[in-house]
């Protein structure tokens, strides 16, 4: 395999574990090692077109194989020249050589395979780093594995429960229409990370055969598809982070006071939860489209334009908690006063409504608010990632066993669905 081969297919392996963030810093090493190898052979071409040939003498011919630019060599010699400077690694080459022999017939000599010889060991990867990354790629791995089932379970369980609310018409209600819609975010949301992870595998995990296939897989055009999944992963987390404050201000109206929105009317939720993230996507991809049009709008070399999508998360999840301890406060004071089964009894009340209100509002999202990707480093930025996945890909399956199928009134209509079915199906039609 050519030297570059080896190294762009070693840079995609690592882009192929499609995690967010490792992901966009793996395609910034890909195009900044292709385009130092563009430059590095242009240099080579110019070098081979500008130096004399030699006069008299056997030689082996000046050439570039795609790793390093080799000039004119007396037959019988040893040429050693220095480690390409494109490698990814090369501060920690830099002194070392890659070798050629010129064979006494004035041919470079070729190893058992027949190709030409070429000890570049000098110049590759220290076994210890590569290691590490071999350890790292295979934790990415198992990451995906894990969010991966998650969000298939919670697709699965979403769905199911999607359908019930919306074909049992005694559960037609507007509580019950909202949670329809934070469902739907759920199920969009995780078929937009399944479809991202697609398109990055085939924008990344193409083979290469030559360099012209690196600079097809950077071109704007094999980067399209890609782009679009991710404006539509961001929109569809945006859109689930708004339900989820929807849900929030719809409880706070119920049990609290009356806010800005009618609860008899689903229109302003529709509004909340769909229509306000594209106020944040759509600057987000124009901003993507004018500074930072490259790869996949994975990587954010200005934070800046990453807070377009970054702050309402925020936003909506610290007033999703504030309102979180509003309830449990009223609730508390209620559970109190009612004295019905006595002290114990209460606080068991209260911990299961603190526990369902969890993920039906995000607050789970609050843990990590504050430890940016920025700032998380080490074993704590594997503890955030770990812990993010996890919770954002199974809460899904846990809203949808809570809100539908723990639910008394959807069981009781369903018990209920299915005894008319079997009277029905006993009396047959009369």
């Amino acid at each position: 395999m050519d030297g570059i081969q080896a190294i762009m297919t070693y840079l995609i392996c690592l882009l192929s574990l499609n995690l967010p963030k490792f992901e966009t810093v793996g395609g910034k090493v890909l195009e900044e090692t292709y385009m130092k190898w563009v430059q590095y052979k242009d240099n080579c071409v110019r070098m081979m077109t500008a130096e004399p040939f030699p006069q008299v003498g056997l030689f082996c011919n000046r050439t570039f194989d795609r790793y390093a630019c080799w000039p004119d060599a007396p037959a019988g010699s040893a040429v050693n020249i220095s480690c390409p400077f494109y490698l990814p690694w090369y501060d920690k080459v830099s002194q070392g050589v890659v070798r050629r022999r010129c064979g006494p017939d004035g041919l470079w000599e070729r190893d058992g395979s027949g190709r030409v010889w070429r000890d570049m060991s000098q110049c590759e990867e220290e076994k210890e780093v590569t290691s590490q990354e071999l350890w790292f790629k295979q934790l990415m791995v198992s990451f995906r594995v894990l969010y991966t089932v998650g969000y298939s379970l919670s697709l699965l369980s979403l769905t199911m429960a999607l359908i019930i609310l919306l074909g049992v018409r005694k559960l037609h209600c507007t509580r019950n229409y909202i949670h329809a819609n934070l469902f739907l975010s759920f199920i969009l949301r995780a078929v937009s990370v399944i479809v991202k992870d697609t398109m990055l595998e085939r924008h990344w995990g193409r083979q290469i055969m030559r360099p012209s296939d690196v600079s097809e897989m950077l071109s704007h055009q094999a980067a399209l598809g890609c782009r679009l999944a991710q404006a539509m992963m961001q929109y569809c987390v945006l859109a689930n982070h708004y339900w989820f404050f929807g849900e929030a201000v719809y409880l706070y109206s119920v049990l609290i006071a009356s806010v800005f929105i009618d609860n008899n009317k689903p229109l302003p939720y529709i509004c909340l939860g769909w229509g306000v993230p594209l106020l944040f996507v759509v600057p987000w991809v124009v901003m993507k489209l004018l500074k930072e049009n490259k790869e996949c709008w994975a990587f954010n070399e200005n934070m800046s334009y990453w807070w377009i999508i970054r702050f309402p998360i925020l936003f909506a999840s610290l007033i999703s908690f504030l309102i979180f301890m509003k309830i449990l406060k009223v609730i508390l004071s209620k559970l109190r006063a009612s004295h019905q089964s006595g002290y114990p009894d209460y606080k068991l009340r209260l911990a299961k409504a603190t526990l369902t209100l969890i993920p039906l509002f995000g607050i789970h999202e609050i843990i990590f608010i504050f430890a940016t990707d920025e700032q998380t480093t080490g074993v704590l930025r594997y503890v955030k990632v770990f812990f993010t996945l996890f919770l954002t890909s199974f809460q899904g399956f846990l809203v949808a066993v809570l809100y539908c199928y723990a639910n008394t009134e959807v069981r009781t209509e369903l018990r209920r669905k299915l005894h008319s079915w079997r009277i029905a199906t006993v009396t047959g039609p009369e």
